[in-house]
């Protein structure tokens, strides 16, 4: 039996034809430069085809499933990665569900919830003599004890009520969803001032969205019959805004809705649009919408002319009203579900002092798969997250944790772990509790491979491997391979440089003096801030600290950026809780650069969304070749119909379901993974096309434009903010969450420059090793010694060092955070006992 891993000639794209011995049941750590070929190795090649290799066992493999660019690989065990990519990003997903604690808490109030009698209000407690000879473990078949085909007896009234089941208290399920929102907690509504112009009338053709003169001039002719079905007077040449309120609601949600009608009772309502049957801008708009359930294109482009906000029926809580009225110890379902988790743990551990009696022997199973779950999810560093927390809101590192403690449950053994990054938005405090959780998913049997950057997680491998020398083309090399203290002591290797003080990340010297200028953000209380009132200095470099869940993204994106979107764009996202802000004559745009994707959809990439592509597509469209095809720049978009494959619409790849495992994207059979039409691949430009320019490294395409000022600008800014490595075509969903961030950086900077702009970043050191954090830390001083303003949120050391002004939240995360620790200069920092940041500043 092989005791380690042998690659052989491993030469994926930039990969140097690697051979490397990796030793099986330790921890070993992969680093280097972003875009050295860590990902690539770990992922692409070592992940890749040891799922290639158990599939081929099982008799699953297709010749879609391509091996690797890799002569041989040796000693392979069956491999579970962990990115940073959300795979679920379903709505209905939670934190709850997600983890299955959710599950336990069902059968914790199907089983021993109270309820007050529908019909006297009092209490009635669960029949729980029915269950107690149960095996209390959650069933894939939730209704087989058929709870509602029994009805219990309120002993004050005699009042029969049905029995609730694990059904009812699901939001998923139509037996306990809230009708309203259908579970979802939120309801869609059409934004009016996206829809309908109400300066114009409706004879024009932007005034109505969607409505070209064909449309305008067919539902003219439907708007004219409805208004002789109902006998008023309506005159379409007047503008929208002018017109009477009931003309509006009729424009706006149609024949059909309540406003409209109640000015016309007892008119029946006509049934055909040449009766005058209007279905109404918004009504229609929202219909589409549920319509195109399966096509998240379609849905995306949609939901910019929507608004979302609060179901108001449920409150948010997507349960019905019968399932939140059932109560354990005086606590309801969602109030349980609202706790953080370490709260919620501490709850399920004091309910057996809280219990008597056949309930307690029922509470007594449940419990211990509660504890166990819930203090796996703390100590991975997610205490601070709520079961109601939707999924899709979770950064990469915290559903990537969320996994990590669901593997460590599941006690496998012999397994081949592989995580990215897993530290990503962990304080240094918390990243010594997450290194213990991966040693002993090491000591159950495990082999872990990790890529990370954090010089904590690189000290305490078992064995490092750093790639290198630089990226893209310049990076593909094992610089060095051993223990820490083996890499440390090897010249060549940069991250040993670093490790052993070799280089460092140097600050720039003396700190900027305040100018007298700062946005003061008074009464701050949204989420768990204790009432704060804060004062951020402006033209400088500002860094706010805390550990997790301490009120760091309340402070700063719930309250500051909404407030900024609120004044500066008319946004109608609702601002966090807090009494005023002060200061916003000394800035004209605040800009947020956070990790949310820059697309849903694969077709985004950072070549469309820095607006570079269509540069690059409008040479394409002025060669020779070109014109003598008669190709205009739009065929070589691989988002429209034209010059794009429609086999695959011009994704280059297809989806292949595999049941039990996640779907495989394989290379499209048509267009063999180029995107475009024979025709369109036939021009070139300096010797390539537009399929091998989508390939080239934002590196490579910078020389190959070097002379078009419209791409090169936004291509150097891309090279400059670290992602010179990416593919010019790199679908955005395969983005980490750091590397969508600079992306979105990069597009900011290429706008013009006022002076008086603050940029608000969300941790924007992640992905980013040593030496990118350094280059990172030059360009954020740049930006200041330009006049503006940069608050960054930031657990990296070397950024905080690096900072004029430090603002340090905490203590702790949860209801015991939201304090004002310290403020002032890092050096400050370092002298508060009270800081956990500053005891790592020393």
């Amino acid at each position: 039996m092989e005791n380690n891993i042998i690659v052989e000639n491993a030469k994926l794209h930039n990969l140097k034809n690697i051979s490397l011995s990796i030793p099986k049941n330790q921890l070993v750590v992969f680093t280097g430069l972003s875009g050295s070929g860590k990902s690539t190795l770990v992922f692409d090649t070592i992940h890749k085809e040891g799922q290639r290799q158990y599939l081929e066992s099982l008799g699953r493999v297709t010749d879609d499933l391509i091996k690797p660019a890799v002569d041989r690989i040796r000693g392979l065990s069956p491999s579970i990665s962990l990115d940073q990519h959300l795979t679920n990003r379903s709505p209905r997903s939670t934190v709850g569900t997600a983890t299955e604690v959710f599950t336990y808490l069902r059968v914790l109030f199907a089983r021993v919830g109270h309820r007050p009698c529908p019909h006297c209000g009092a209490d009635v407690p669960p029949p729980y003599e029915h269950y107690q000879e149960k095996d209390w473990q959650p069933e894939e078949n939730e209704n087989e004890w058929d709870e509602n085909d029994r009805l219990i007896t309120c002993s004050n009234c005699g009042f029969h009520l049905p029995e609730l089941g694990m059904a009812d208290f699901s939001f998923n399920k139509p037996a306990g969803a809230c009708s309203t929102c259908t579970g979802i907690g939120e309801v869609f509504t059409a934004r009016q001032d996206k829809l309908i112009n109400l300066e114009k009338c409706i004879l024009e053709e932007d005034a109505i969205w969607g409505w070209d003169i064909h449309m305008v001039k067919h539902h003219q002719k439907t708007l004219n019959a409805c208004a002789k079905h109902y006998g008023f007077n309506f005159d379409p040449r007047i503008a929208i805004g002018l017109q009477p309120q009931f003309i509006q609601d009729l424009l706006f949600f149609g024949v059909e809705s309540e406003a409209f009608k109640a000015q016309f009772p007892g008119i029946e309502m006509p049934v055909y649009a040449y009766q005058g049957h209007f279905e109404g801008v918004a009504t229609n708009l929202l219909r589409r919408y549920a319509e195109h359930v399966h096509d998240s294109e379609y849905r995306e482009k949609l939901e910019e002319l929507m608004r979302t906000q609060t179901c108001p029926d449920c409150g948010g809580s997507r349960l019905k009203k019968a399932s939140r009225l059932v109560s354990v110890c005086g606590k309801g379902i969602v109030e349980v579900s609202r706790m953080q988790l370490t709260q919620l743990l501490d709850w399920i551990k004091d309910l057996h002092h809280s219990i008597s009696g056949g309930e307690q022997e029922i509470i007594t199973v449940i419990a211990i798969d509660l504890q166990e779950r819930l203090q796996r999810l703390v100590d991975v560093g997610v205490g601070y997250l709520t079961l109601e927390r939707a999924t899709p809101s979770l950064s990469g590192g915290e559903a990537q944790r969320l996994r990590l403690a669901s593997l460590l449950g599941s006690g496998l053994t012999g397994v081949l772990y592989v995580l990215d990054e897993p530290t990503i938005g962990l304080h240094p405090r918390d990243t010594q509790r997450l290194l213990g959780f991966l040693e002993k998913l090491r000591d159950l049997g495990n082999t872990v491979l990790v890529i990370e950057h954090d010089p904590e997680v690189l000290k305490r491998a078992d064995y490092l491997v750093d790639i290198g020398p630089g990226a893209g083309k310049h990076g593909g090399m094992v610089m060095a391979a051993g223990t820490p203290t083996e890499v440390i002591n090897t010249p060549d290797s940069i991250t040993g440089g670093y490790l052993s003080g070799r280089l460092q990340v140097k600050s720039t010297g003396n700190k900027r003096s305040p100018n007298g200028k700062e946005i003061q953000i008074i009464g701050a209380c949204e989420n768990n801030l204790k009432n704060l009132d804060i004062q951020i200095p402006l033209g400088r470099l500002v860094a706010v600290t805390g550990v997790s869940g301490s009120g760091k993204s309340s402070l700063i994106f719930d309250i500051l950026d909404r407030a900024a979107q609120l004044r500066f764009h008319r946004s109608e996202t609702k601002v966090g809780k807090h009494a005023q802000i002060l200061g916003w004559q000394y800035l004209d745009k605040v800009i947020t650069v956070d990790q949310t994707s820059i697309g849903r959809v694969p077709r985004s990439n950072a070549a469309t969304y820095t607006e570079t592509f269509n540069a690059i597509r409008e040479v394409f469209a002025a060669t020779s070749a070109a014109k003598q095809r008669r190709l205009k720049p739009g065929h070589f978009s691989f988002n429209t119909p034209g010059g794009r494959c429609e086999r695959c619409k011009g994704s280059g790849t297809m989806t292949v379901k595999m049941h039990f495992l996640p779907d495989l994207a394989v290379r499209c059979p048509a267009c063999k993974g180029s995107r475009y039409k024979a025709d369109v691949l036939a021009v070139t430009y300096r010797g390539k096309s537009i399929s091998q320019v989508l390939e080239m490294t934002i590196a490579e395409a910078l020389e190959l434009f070097h002379d078009l000022p419209a791409a090169t600008e936004r291509l150097a800014l891309l090279v400059e903010v670290g992602l010179g490595y990416l593919q010019l075509g790199q679908p955005a969903t395969t983005l980490s969450g750091g590397e969508a961030q600079r992306v979105k950086l990069a597009r900011e900077l290429s706008r013009k420059a006022t002076g008086k702009t603050l940029f608000l970043l969300d941790e924007p050191s992640t992905g980013l090793h040593m030496d990118d954090t350094a280059r990172l830390i030059r360009l954020l001083q740049r930006l200041v010694d330009s006049g503006n303003s940069v608050v960054v949120v930031e657990h990296n050391l070397d950024i905080i060092r690096c900072a004029d002004w430090v603002i340090d939240l905490g203590p702790e995360g949860g209801d015991v955070g939201g304090y004002l620790v310290a403020q002032g200069a890092p050096e400050e920092i370092s002298k508060v006992e009270e800081s956990y940041t500053g005891q790592f500043l020393r």
